[in-house]
């Protein structure tokens, strides 16, 4: 089969897009890079496109997506589509019509109340609302949207009319629901439809988050890694509720005549009523989602799963899929481990799941997928549904518990195989018992070790001295390179000693953390103003020595935010939520340790670049640009790849800009409006240079400040094991060389470069 990929603007024009295209970042990205990279097609053009494929698989979320839009436009044009027809769609996708059309139908449902945009009863309808069924709390949230963006929890009708106000400013939607907060246990189901075309539910999931600060299972919480919400899965439900949860989600998938797939979220009440409040008719399907999740369950890949939706859309067409033609040959064993014990270790997750999920597809090598504890020492081989779960925490204790969790999942996958009509048992080699190990085990018996952990011992050297005295080739750069990049004051200070031409390291300074806890208020505030003095600075950027990834990453303004930088470190609290300090746009993942020293630098202030309206706004300040660019050693030479400039929404990178799909912009290459390709190729070379002084093999990732105009870098961080997440940026510059390099290809070569 042969994936041709399209893309639909903003304003619904249709683009012909390269596969290379797929791995921009975010919508952003994509519209950005519209105009050059893409071919425009006019509506009877992206017809006649699309009718030279054999079928189309809509995966939009949100309006045009799930709402019946885009199915309607392929009903209209007689193409055929996977997923629901538009009217199940438009019936299922509104939030206040789906959730009347289940209670006339005799579902339970609590209440809710619908207001419209232009309506002036707004204050009167919410008073009434929370009176007539005594609310205590109130979820708000626009009618149409899914992944729980523009949806607010409130406790008085003062607040709710606040959001309701604040949604239509914003123009959310032109009509907002107001509903009464579920208090109970949350969950999410799959369904699929087998080839009698009957739904089957596969075993749910249930989702633990703490609600009580008024917190939503938001956009973060469902495709970032975090420990806000845990997953369980079997549910922490009895026999019974299960069976209910998946009859009648089975129940309501025939109701709404929906077909092929889809995901549902709802709620268990104490009362034990089941309450469906969400309908999403194009699930989620990013590398650990719960389409993927659940599928595997019941024995089914990444692969296997879209390909038995596939099927079931084509049968209905009485399309005949090919046969699969890939030839596996003899590979070369891989192990693949992430996890570990830093604040990086949901992100080396990211990266290792993606490294093996990539690889599996390789006709060189083999990959297996091991999870390193928080506590250092245990390791586990991994089957491929535990793999899948949400959090490094989550996947040990699915290790730890898998014997119990075993059986009381077994009735339910089996009778979910049974009803999808799966006769053959489950690939032994990829659906097995966790095996425990220890990390000598691990490392004395590889052939080939890629190291995907971030942070700590696997970046330090400490893992790579490991390796090196076993003899075990390993992906990225030695033990001394290592130590020596992870200790970002270290690396400075090599860096002003090497005297690179045009190559410098931001200015700072260092403080012994231990010394700054044990100041009082009026010592802090001496402390802040001596240094800004020393620095000749306005502001500062505070950051653990040894940490990346943005963690404990701040932008401080005052000696308040100083002060408020220490408590949270005193209090070792895991992450520090909006608020905390002056100007802070995103939740700041903070050191599971106290470290031992914090570096302070003079804030760089830079020129502004923003996308807006497909088009890039560049407000000219310092001559300076945020970079990053990633190396490659290529036939024994090191080699930099184009640069990104990165784009931040507030003015220190979060994790989820540098890591998360979906967030973040990088401009691959720098366009020529803001950096000639005269100092694009400067700054490569410079590069270079600097990676051979730092003695870098393999591959990393510099993070610097640019000057758009001389190519002057000064340098933030080298990053010996850069994330290798589905949308990180070396896939980017990759895909921009003279010869694309697809990041299977670009992961293989890290490999091969070892003599593998």
């Amino acid at each position: 089969m042969e994936i041709v990929p399209f893309y639909l603007d903003q304003k619904r024009n249709a683009y012909s897009i390269s596969p290379a295209q797929l791995y921009s970042n975010t919508p952003s990205d994509f519209d950005f890079k519209l105009k050059h990279a893409a071919h425009p097609l006019t509506t009877k053009q992206f017809v006649r496109a699309l009718r030279e494929t054999g079928i189309v698989f809509p995966t939009m979320h949100g309006a045009y997506g799930e709402d019946g839009g885009i199915q309607q436009f392929l009903e209209k044009h007689q193409i055929p589509f996977v997923g629901s027809s538009s009217r199940s769609c438009k019936q299922a996708f509104d939030k206040y019509a789906g959730n009347e059309f289940i209670k006339q139908n005799g579902f339970f449902t609590l209440p809710s109340a619908l207001l419209k945009i232009y309506g002036k009863d707004h204050p009167k309808i919410i008073r009434d609302f929370f009176k007539e069924h005594a609310i205590k709390r109130a979820v708000v949230k626009p009618a149409s949207g899914g992944s729980s963006i523009g949806v607010f929890s409130v406790s008085t009708p003062e607040q709710a009319l606040e959001r309701v106000r604040y949604l239509f400013s914003k123009r959310a939607d032109t009509r907002v629901v107001v509903e009464q907060f579920a208090e109970g246990k949350e969950f999410t189901v799959i369904i699929l439809q087998n080839r009698f075309g009957l739904p089957v539910a596969l075993p749910p999931t249930e989702m633990e988050i703490d609600y009580s600060e008024h917190q939503i299972f938001d956009f973060r919480k469902k495709y970032l890694p975090t420990r806000h919400v845990t997953y369980h899965s079997p549910p922490r439900f009895d026999d019974f509720a299960i069976e209910r949860i998946q009859a009648q989600a089975e129940q309501l998938f025939a109701l709404f005549g929906m077909r092929d797939f889809a995901r549902f979220d709802g709620w268990i009440l104490p009362g034990g009523e089941i309450w469906f409040c969400d309908f999403n008719i194009v699930s989620g399907m990013e590398q650990n989602s719960f389409l993927f999740q659940q599928g595997s369950r019941v024995g089914m890949s990444h692969r296997g799963v879209l390909h038995f939706i596939l099927e079931s859309a084509a049968r209905r067409y009485g399309i005949t899929l090919p046969e699969e033609s890939f030839v596996r040959h003899v590979r070369k064993p891989v192990r693949i481990l992430f996890g570990g014990p830093t604040s990086e270790r949901q992100v080396s997750l990211m990266s290792g799941t993606n490294v093996w999920l990539k690889l599996r597809r390789s006709q060189l090598y083999e990959p297996n997928p091991y999870l390193l504890e928080t506590d250092g020492k245990t390791v586990w081989r991994l089957p491929y549904h535990l793999t899948l779960n949400h959090t490094v925490e989550e996947i040990a204790e699915n290790c730890r518990n898998y014997e119990s969790a075993k059986k009381r999942l077994e009735m339910y996958e089996e009778r979910a195989r049974l009803h999808l009509g799966f006769s053959a048992k489950k690939n032994a080699r990829e659906f097995f018992d966790p095996i425990r190990m220890t990390l000598d085990e691990l490392t004395g018996e590889s052939r080939f070790l890629f190291n995907a952990l971030h942070g700590g011992e696997g970046e330090d050297g400490t893992l790579q001295m490991r390796l090196a005295k076993h003899k075990i080739p390993f992906n990225g750069p030695g033990a001394r390179t290592s130590k020596l990049c992870m200790d970002k004051w270290a690396t400075a200070e090599h860096i002003r000693r090497a005297n690179i031409e045009g190559v410098g390291a931001t200015v700072g300074t260092i403080a012994g953390t231990k010394a700054l806890l044990a100041m009082n208020e009026s010592a802090v505030n001496r402390f802040w103003s001596g240094i800004k003095k020393t620095l000749s600075a306005r502001s500062l950027v505070v950051k653990p020595r040894s940490d990346g990834c943005s963690t404990g990453v701040v932008h401080l303004y005052t000696a308040t935010d100083l002060r408020s930088y220490l408590d949270v470190l005193r209090r070792k609290v895991a992450h520090a939520s909006l608020g905390t300090f002056r100007s802070q746009t995103n939740i700041i993942e903070m050191p599971p340790e106290t470290p031992e020293y914090l570096i302070f630098e003079r804030f760089v202030e830079t020129d502004v670049l923003r996308v807006r309206n497909n088009s890039l706004k560049h407000t000219k300040k310092s001559g300076f640009v945020e970079i990053t660019v990633g190396v490659v050693e290529k036939e024994g030479r090191i080699h930099a790849l184009n640069p990104s400039i990165t784009i931040a929404e507030g003015e220190v990178l979060s994790v989820e800009e540098k890591f998360q799909g979906g967030t973040g912009v990088n401009l691959t290459p720098p366009p020529p409006s803001v950096m000639k390709p005269l100092v694009v190729q400067k700054i490569r070379e410079r590069t270079e240079k600097l990676a051979r002084e730092l003695g870098i093999t393999g591959y990393s990732r510099v993070d610097a400040f640019a000057h758009i105009r001389t190519g002057e870098l000064l340098v933030i961080e080298v990053n010996t094991l850069p994330g290798l997440t589905p949308s990180t940026v070396l896939y980017h510059q990759a895909l921009a060389e003279n010869k694309p390099i697809y990041p299977r290809e670009l992961l293989e070569m890290l490999i091969k470069n070892k003599g593998y």
